[in-house]
């Protein structure tokens, strides 16, 4: 008889998130409850949450959230971190122990800033000198892994069910302007903590469900640009590509979604000439970004969301609006246990983003 986790489920997992465009804050437990009505999507291998806005007081600084597998891992990292940037606060991160959550490694929390003289001498944006030092501690610091890097933002996830991972990490505690949650049925990866959802990069989160057919193709090409696959699951490479194409190439989430869910060649040329023009040159610029397979996505990023279906809509993702709010979920029924009178209700067609931005004046 199999075991629990080596039972291969293409159609679980769950996300869900909910946004105010207004700026107006969150409580973290509607999202942890979001997915008490999808935990049959889950198997107890993978749960977590992202929240953007959770960290006002430190708005300005880089919030990193680091896992360890022990004391002596910790202080090597902690040593590169006071080398490379300036600390301006650090702790553990408060967590409510519970017999649903074992084997947890150390949790810390660090607010920091690049190291000024440091960043003048490397001659690099603030942004990519702390990505090169984020890729140095996970790949070349054994035992610690940066799960979460951006500024007033944070990902809290962990081994266990989504519900009692945010029980976890209180994330009552929490409010955010956005919110995103995941519920891992591992697919082809073993269930580990620096393996659950959300991936993490900079700004940029990323909660999946389902399963990336091309991730050999795509990680061979982000690879060329200095990030390393090294988490053992296939959604880190999504994370990785939405930086690399936002970050570096300055395309917004749109375009973004005509790279990694691009439309088939003969829709494109069904399309109006601005519309093909731009289809023809994501497609031909970057056609190892393409994302094969069955997916639907929640893209956190500073100020906004983007929901996103493969273009055959093989996955989940249902949307639906109430006053100043969006939600997004694998089922309605998550969508409806966060705010019951629920309004405009639609499935997104596959491959047709749905990006919600927050009125900047409000943050």
């Amino acid at each position: 008889m199999l075991k629990e986790g080596e039972i291969r489920i293409p159609s679980g997992c769950a996300i869900a998130g909910v946004i105010s465009k207004e700026g107006k804050n969150i409580n973290g437990k509607i999202i942890v409850d979001s997915m008490t009505v999808m935990h049959e999507r889950s198997n107890g291998l993978g749960g977590g949450f992202a929240g953007y806005g959770i960290y006002p007081e430190y708005k300005d600084y880089y919030a990193f959230h680091l896992f360890y597998d022990g004391k002596e891992a910790k202080e090597v990292c902690e040593k590169y971190l006071d080398k490379k940037f300036e600390i301006i606060n650090l702790s553990k991160i408060p967590v409510r122990k519970t017999p649903k959550i074992t084997d947890e490694p150390l949790i810390w929390r660090y607010f920091v800033m690049p190291n000024h003289n440091l960043l003048r001498d490397s001659q690099l944006d603030e942004k990519e000198y702390v990505s090169r030092c984020i890729i140095y501690i996970n790949t070349e610091i054994k035992g610690a892994y940066v799960f979460s890097s951006g500024k007033n933002m944070g990902c809290f996830k962990g081994v266990g069910f989504p519900e009692d991972i945010g029980d976890y990490f209180m994330l009552e505690n929490y409010n955010g302007y956005l919110w995103t949650a995941h519920g891992r049925y591992p697919t082809n990866t073993p269930g580990w903590w620096g393996g659950a959802h959300p991936f993490s990069f900079l700004d940029t989160s990323v909660v999946h469900n389902g399963e990336i057919s091309s991730y050999d193709a795509n990680r061979r090409y982000i690879e060329m640009f200095g990030y390393k696959c090294n988490l053992l699951t296939d959604t880190e490479v999504i994370a990785y590509i939405i930086d690399f194409l936002s970050r570096k190439k300055g395309l917004t989430m749109e375009e973004i979604s005509l790279v990694i869910s691009a439309p088939f060649w003969q829709t494109i040329d069904k399309a109006d000439t601005e519309k093909k023009e731009l289809c023809e040159y994501l497609r031909k610029e970057f056609p190892s970004l393409l994302i094969t397979g069955p997916f639907s996505i929640l893209v956190g990023f500073d100020g906004g969301v983007m929901a996103l279906n493969d273009r055959l809509k093989l996955r989940s993702m249902v949307v639906g609006e109430k006053d100043d709010k969006v939600y997004f979920a694998s089922e309605e029924c998550a969508i409806r246990k966060m705010e019951e009178n629920v309004e405009n209700i639609w499935s997104p067609k596959g491959g047709e983003p749905v990006v919600v931005t927050v009125n900047k004046e409000k943050l």
